[in-house]
């Protein structure tokens, strides 16, 4: 099996400017995902939060209704 050589995600060596300009369109995609799929964000965290009973938990809850 061959090792490819993985490029770095963020490359060394970016201006100032550049280095803000990645930064503000990293913050405003993460607004537009949260903002787009916020219902979905907000169902899928709730539905974390209750995974199983600390008392019985071999009982899981039933999923809310879509």
């Amino acid at each position: 099996m061959s090792r490819r050589s993985a490029l770095p995600l963020f490359p060394d060596g970016l201006s100032d400017e550049s280095a803000a300009v990645l930064s503000e369109f990293l913050n405003q995609l993460a607004v537009a995902c949260e903002s787009r799929y916020f219902v979905q964000l907000r169902r899928y965290h709730q539905r974390q939060m209750n995974l199983y009973d600390p008392e019985a938990p071999w009982r899981t809850p039933p999923l809310p209704p879509r």
